[in-house]
This record gives structure tokens, C-alpha cells and sequence, in this order.
């Protein structure tokens, strides 16, 4: 495909951020069943999700922080990417987010996981963080015991040997086990990618920025991200600059991959930068917000920046997700959560299973996860995927949520409208059929699975800003 801002690869081949707001996966899910429930022994309810290509588990962490405001259940989020270094990012956002408050100071944590997350350069203190971090989870990938014990809220042990061992090397590149930026030379890197995307129009880069951002993005809906924050991203790679801008100096990791090129007639192996260098980090949270004076305007100009949003958003779901998880520690069953053993560790309420790379087309083998499902999320990125086989997976009434390429710059409105289209087409070879009472977005495609005469969800699956189930949105 190609536009008229050059090669039309501005997406590139790997997702390092999603180009959507996070969703409440609980109010995208059917309603507990209230006889299934009570066949349980009065064991806590669970909710099964499988996610595929979420890529930077805001999801997760938007339903956790929200799951105070729903009646208690434990969640299994099993999440499926292309690629492991994917895996590796979620491990350290989590880790991140997840962090005890002792160690690490609300700002900090909000401060460091936006530039890790979302910028192409790093802070010294923020890329010495890394460094730690990444040995430390190097050290855990390959002891599941220790693992457990230390994150027990992760869960590797669905992974492929080898991908725990290709996982681990991941963490030892991000350590800093190879010395010095020229190892990912971050910035030649990403103006290289600019040079290919934009072709001849590279010189006038700011003008295809500003094009890009007002005809295209605010257009769509993110009237809120400014010029000055889109170019800077554009023309660096720092979307979150947080300090004066000389302080970003360091070249983040996190956003390396390898590829297989072609060399002189042979494939070989190269690190690089293959993602996003023409939307942006800012849909995840940075668009979208429960406090509503933060999208207010003067002037028509929006007051916040999107990356002032997205970080008062992140700083607010680390809080809640902190509170939750204080008082709602399970320990199996209503009875001992009101009584745990004073010496038993609480077990957390939810737990991130990662599944290996290549199980999309086989996870229906196995009876253990036929039917289990009652949420399915697809990116955009993977709706290649789903077929009959994934769909098996799925209980009768459950709900398919997928991302469309609402806010993908380098697709035209005839290009999103046949987009859209395909994706209704297989997710109705997949065995499911649109939600016709819930509101229409241009951003998600809402489905449930055929086989009940009830369809799951019902009014539940709403946009992720409608009314909090058990109290008003703040």
C-alpha cells in the first residue's frame, strides 16, 4: 500500500503500544451467572479472558483498577503476542505497576513506566531502572519456583522452553549485558524509518506531521493530542517529555526486535526499530478520561495535552490498582477471605498466564480450554488469527471484542470502512455475530459467540466511558 506521505509502512511489523483506549475488560464481558455462581460453593467467580496482541497490557491494568466497583472475582487473563520481546514488555510494565509502594514513590512510578512504555529515548536514572530491572527478571524467567514466589501473579509456565530461554536473553540485551547506545542506536534508527515512510517528503516532515495529526487523528477523535507533542514524537520519538528534552539521551531498549533481512542474496538476523512511527503512544490513555475537566477546551483548544492525560491516567490506575488490591486478596473462598491464616501469604486476585507464540491455532486441542473463555480481545494487528479454531475456545454467549484501525493514519475512510467489514466477515466464520443493543463505536467491533439463545453481554458491553457499575464515574 502506499499514500501520498511515501511507503505506508508507518505502523511497521511490531506493536509496541495499542492504538486504542484501555477497556474495563469486566464490563466487555457477560454478567456473572448467578446459578453458575451458586454451583461453586461460594468460591469467588471467575473471569477467563484471552488477549491476543494487547501488546502493553493496558487492559489489564484498566480492569483491575475498575474491579473495585464490580462485586468481587478473580481474573485468569491469558494473553497471546507474535513475538517475545512483547512478552518481556509486559513483564516490566507489570512489574512496574505492581511495584510496592515502599520502594518506589507514585510519581516515580508513573514517571518512569511513561518513558519505558512510550519514548524512543531514556533518562539515565530511567535507563539505570532498566538495567536493574531486567537482571533481576533475567534472573526469575528460567527459576519458575522463585518466580512464583517473588511475581505471583505471572505465570510462565505455559511458554516453550526454548521461549524462556529466548525470553531470558531479552532481559540480558536490556540489561546491558552488550555496552554502549551503538549496540541500538536509537535515534539513526528511527530517522531512518522516517526517511523510508515518508520518501521524498522527508524535508517537509513537519507539514506531513501537521497534515497527519489535524486531518487524520483529530479528525477521528483525538482532538486532544497537540502539534508541538505530535511532531516532537514524530521527529525524535519522545512522546512523554517530562523534563527538558536534552535529558533524553539514552536509547530504550525495550523497542528493539530482530527481523530477518535480505543481505547480498542470504537472510541474516538484525536488531532494529520496526514499530509505530506514525500514530503514536498516545490512544492507550492519554485520549480518553474518567475526569471529563480534563478534556475541556478554550478557545477550541483542548487545555491538556494528551500526554498530561495519559499520565494523570496512569497515575490514577497505579492508585487504584494499588487499593484493590489491599482488601481484596483472595484466599480460595469468601469464608477465608474474611479470616486468612495471619502466616498464608494472600493469593492475588488475578493472574497473567502467557501462552506460547504459535498456539492460536491450537489451543482448541486441548479440552482444558474449549468453551473457556467468556472474553476474547483482538488487536488489529492479529485479527488474522481468528478462525473456528480460536472461536472453539470461547463458551457459548461470550464476547469478542477487536480493535479496529480506527486511528491507523496511513488508511483512508474507504480503506477503515473495508477493515471493518472484513472483520465482521471472520469473526462470522469464527461462529460469532454483532452486538446489535450496544452503542456503535468506530473503534471496537463487538461480537458474542453463537450457540446460546441469549446473547453474553447484553448492555454491558458499552464504551469503556459509560457509568460505573457500582458507583458514578469520578
Amino acid at each position: 500500500m502506499t499514500t501520498p506521505a511515501g511507503s505506508g509502512t508507518g505502523y511497521g511489523t511490531v506493536s509496541w503500544w495499542g492504538l486504542s483506549p484501555a477497556l474495563d475488560l469486566q464490563a466487555e464481558s457477560p454478567p456473572v451467572d448467578p446459578d453458575s455462581q451458586s454451583k461453586t460453593e461460594r468460591k469467588v467467580p471467575e473471569l477467563d479472558a484471552l488477549l491476543l496482541g494487547s501488546v502493553d497490557g493496558r487492559h489489564v491494568l484498566r480492569t483491575l483498577a475498575r474491579a473495585a466497583l464490580w462485586p468481587l472475582r478473580s481474573f485468569n487473563f491469558y494473553v497471546l503476542e507474535n513475538n517475545l520481546e512483547a512478552v518481556a514488555r509486559h513483564m516490566l510494565i507489570f512489574s512496574l505497576a505492581l511495584e510496592e509502594p515502599e520502594k518506589m514513590g507514585l510519581q516515580e512510578r508513573s514517571e518512569t513506566f511513561l518513558e519505558l512504555w512510550g519514548n524512543a529515548l531514556l533518562r539515565p536514572s530511567v535507563a539505570a531502572f532498566l538495567r536493574a530491572q531486567a537482571s533481576h527478571l533475567a534472573n526469575l524467567v528460567l527459576e519458575p519456583d522463585r518466580l512464583e514466589e517473588q511475581l505471583p501473579w505471572l505465570s510462565l509456565r505455559l511458554l516453550k522452553f526454548r521461549e524462556r530461554d529466548a525470553l531470558e536473553a531479552v532481559f540480558r540485551f536490556w540489561s546491558g549485558g552488550e555496552k554502549g547506545p551503538e549496540v541500538f542506536p536509537m535515534s539513526r534508527l528511527w530517522d531512518s524509518r522516517l526517511r523510508h515512510y515518508l520518501g521524498s517528503r522527508y524535508d517537509a516532515r513537519r507539514g506531513v506531521a501537521d497534515w497527519d495529526l489535524r486531518m487524520k487523528l483529530h479528525d477521528r477523535g483525538a482532538q486532544v493530542i497537540h502539534i508541538q507533542e505530535f511532531r516532537r514524537w514524530r521527529d525524535t520519538g519522545v512522546a512523554f517529555e517530562l523534563r527538558d528534552l536534552s535529558a533524553y539521551q539514552v536509547p530504550n531498549r525495550t523497542l528493539a526486535s530482530g527481523r530477518l533481512l535480505s543481505h547480498r542474496g542470504e537472510r541474516v538476523a538484525a536488531r532494529g526499530y520496526w514499530g509505530d512511527i506514525a500514530t503514536g503512544p498516545f490512544m492507550a490513555f492519554g485520549i480518553e478520561a474518567d475526569d471529563q475537566s480534563l478534556l475541556r477546551t478554550s478557545n477550541g483548544q483542548p487545555v491538556k495535552t494528551a500526554s498530561e492525560i495519559t499520565q494523570h491516567n496512569v497515575t490514577e490506575l497505579f492508585q487504584e490498582v494499588a487499593a484493590w488490591r489491599g482488601p481484596r486478596a483472595i484466599q480460595g473462598n469468601v469464608e477465608e477471605t474474611e479470616s486468612p491464616e495471619p502466616d498464608v501469604p494472600a493469593q492475588e486476585p488475578f493472574t497473567i498466564h502467557f501462552l506460547p507464540l504459535d498456539s492460536s491455532q491450537t489451543l482448541h486441542h486441548k479440552t482444558c480450554y474449549q468453551g473457556r473463555f467468556q472474553l476474547l480481545y483482538v488487536s488489529c494487528g492479529m485479527v488474522h488469527l481468528l478462525s473456528p479454531e480460536l472461536g472453539a475456545c470461547v463458551a457459548p454467549g461470550g464476547n469478542l471484542v477487536v480493535e479496529l484501525a480506527r486511528f491507523l493514519v496511513d488508511l483512508r475512510p474507504k480503506e477503515l470502512k473495508a477493515f471493518s467489514d472484513r472483520v465482521v466477515e471472520i469473526a462470522r466464520v469464527a461462529g460469532f455475530a454483532p452486538h446489535t443493543a450496544t452503542k456503535p463505536s468506530e473503534t471496537f467491533a463487538r461480537f458474542y459467540k453463537l450457540g446460546d439463545s441469549t446473547p453474553g453481554g447484553g448492555d454491558s458491553a458499552v464504551e469503556s466511558s459509560g457509568p460505573a457499575p457500582l458507583s458514578q464515574n469520578r
